[in-house]
């Protein structure tokens, strides 16, 4: 017997979801180092900062809560004017925020700093989060849309951080059960280390699905039908959203998923050959062991998907 739609928002709300203390303590910890780092800024630079916004899967609440294999780690972007759009700028950005920080904060107090490939990552010892600064080049021209570089490739791209977070809450508006779904999808990337599988992209494929096929069905269901597609498609097929506004972009890249709120982004344009036929084939796996577990009515089958902490009601 398939799970019911109880037992599953069981297992998100005690096993997956971040608890509202612990998203008071991220909260608190990242607002100290808005705070700091802000103050640096001002004080020290003439650098311009005219918005800070908390991004990614924290603020889309699609966050797991931390363990051992679920590490969080929090998206600050922090918006700059009056700064020219080139390799150079943001070279020198990332340097001066690095430098800030490592003189913002004890080497007690912090586990690593680094410069990443679009941020500078702080990683705290007490609660265990890491928090990427990202600095992004303010578009006047376009409210909430800024520049953001790649310090590898030299790549730049066009983004908007509260239009990513938009997204997320109308597909929360469409389907009440959207942030579930995307946690369980994300439970089963990390228990499965398909690492280049990252969360954004998790995020639109489900939205996709959601598009596609609508929210008929149970949670159940739609998680295996998001496996489904995956095992299906072979993630070969350009996958783009009704909030794409020409003009959009040819790719080339093994898996192609259009950015919604800027069509010249290939979002998964890091994942490689290789790497796409490794999700590929551990979806199709983990699609046959969900529809398995789901005819045998057993959760020790779904710990092969979510892992030993799979539970659906108190023990």
């Amino acid at each position: 017997m398939p799970l019911n739609n109880t037992q599953l928002c069981y297992y998100d709300s005690n096993v997956l979801r971040l608890p509202a203390d612990k998203r008071s303590e991220y909260h608190a910890q990242v607002d100290r180092l808005i705070a700091e780092l802000s103050r640096s800024i001002r004080d020290k630079t003439e650098i311009k900062i005219t918005k800070v916004v908390k991004a990614g899967s924290f603020a889309k609440f699609t966050i797991l809560r931390k363990t051992n294999v679920d590490p969080v780690d929090v998206d600050v972007v922090f918006y700059i004017s009056g700064r020219s759009v080139d390799q150079e700028t943001l070279s020198s950005l990332n340097d001066t925020i690095y430098d800030l920080l490592i003189k913002i904060y004890p080497t007690k107090d912090v586990e690593d700093f680094q410069i990443q490939r679009k941020a500078a990552t702080v990683s705290f010892v007490g609660t265990g989060i890491s928090v990427d600064i990202v600095p992004v080049i303010e578009d006047a021209s376009r409210p909430g849309y800024g520049w953001q570089f790649d310090i590898h490739d030299y790549s730049k791209i066009q983004t908007c951080a509260p239009c990513q977070l938009q997204f997320v809450r109308d597909r929360k508006a469409q389907d009440k059960d959207f942030r579930t779904l995307v946690r369980l999808a994300k439970k089963w990337r990390n228990h499965a280390e398909l690492k280049p599988f990252k969360s954004f992209v998790i995020e639109l494929i489900m939205a996709h699905v959601l598009d596609q096929e609508g929210k008929t069905g149970s949670i159940e269901y739609r998680f295996r039908r998001f496996l489904l597609y995956i095992a299906q498609s072979n993630l070969k097929k350009t996958i783009q959203f009704p909030e794409n506004g020409a003009p959009l972009k040819s790719f080339a890249d093994p898996v192609v998923i259009l950015d919604p709120v800027c069509g010249q982004n290939n979002v998964a344009a890091r994942i490689s050959e290789a790497e796409r036929q490794q999700i590929v084939a551990a979806a199709q796996v983990a699609w046959e062991t969900a529809n398995f577990a789901s005819a045998e009515n057993d959760n020790e089958i779904w710990k092969e998907i979510f892992g030993p902490r799979f539970k659906v009601e108190d023990e």
